[in-house]
């Protein structure tokens, strides 16, 4: 738990050190993400969730466009290509029930952003920084919910095993710019990770394992806060 001690207040730290600009956009960002919750969980609203998904990450890029004038150039376009990619894998995901291949294609594009995730966060790596304990936290993490999900995943179980461990890389390197940024972006980004690494287990539980009342609320919740924590912690690297 030394990990994580730091990240438990973060919500109450995050709202005292934000600017003008980023309040405004924060209650923006709110409203978009309470109106997508509402319009794929009530039957007459469904319609305008195929409006309310996208303009999460949208509304994200839009905000990173206009606010990432700290970032050095490669950056700012990894970081852009992650966002467009979690774009083009939210676009894919919503079209799952026609077929099968839109889930692929969904993992696909969200493999590809952890990626991009990773490649960014390495730009400030702390060399000197050991993961060991997280790293083994981690795999424990890993095998486990790999438990719940083998029997279900049929031909994608490779696919899937390699999502896994990316994904879990992308949590390692975020922990890894520990002391290398400022305190208040490393715990952003960090916080952010573990939001990311918590919406794709729950989705991954949902749809390999067993379906969940609450599912589809929890996994868009902790998407949102994941992307949003990751963008402003980017934003207050240096």
């Amino acid at each position: 738990m030394y990990y994580f001690h730091d990240e438990l207040n973060i919500f109450e730290k995050t709202s005292a050190m934000l600017t003008k600009s980023e309040k405004t956009f924060s209650i923006i960002f709110a409203i978009i993400l309470l109106a997508e919750l509402i319009c794929d969980n009530i039957e007459s609203l469904n319609s305008w969730h195929y409006l309310t998904k996208p303009l999460i990450l949208i509304s994200l890029i839009i905000f990173f466009l206009n606010q990432q004038n700290n970032l050095d150039t490669k950056s700012k376009i990894i970081t852009l290509a992650a966002l467009l990619f979690s774009l083009l894998g939210d676009a894919l995901l919503m079209f799952t029930n026609i077929s099968s291949n839109y889930f692929i294609g969904g993992l696909l594009a969200f493999l590809m952003a952890h990626i991009m995730f990773i490649l960014v966060f390495l730009r400030k790596k702390n060399t000197h920084k050991k993961a060991s304990f997280l790293i083994l936290f981690l795999l424990i993490y890993g095998a486990g919910i790999f438990y719940f999900l083998k029997d279900g995943l049929g031909e994608l179980l490779v696919p899937v095993i390699v999502y896994m461990m990316v994904i879990l890389t992308m949590v390692i390197t975020a922990f890894l710019r520990n002391e290398s940024v400022s305190k208040m972006s490393y715990n952003l980004v960090f916080l952010g990770a573990i939001f990311f690494i918590t919406s794709d287990s729950l989705l991954a539980l949902n749809k390999f394992y067993k379906p969940f009342k609450t599912a589809g609320i929890l996994i868009m919740l902790t998407y949102a806060i994941a992307q949003y924590l990751i963008v402003l912690g980017l934003k207050k690297q240096q």
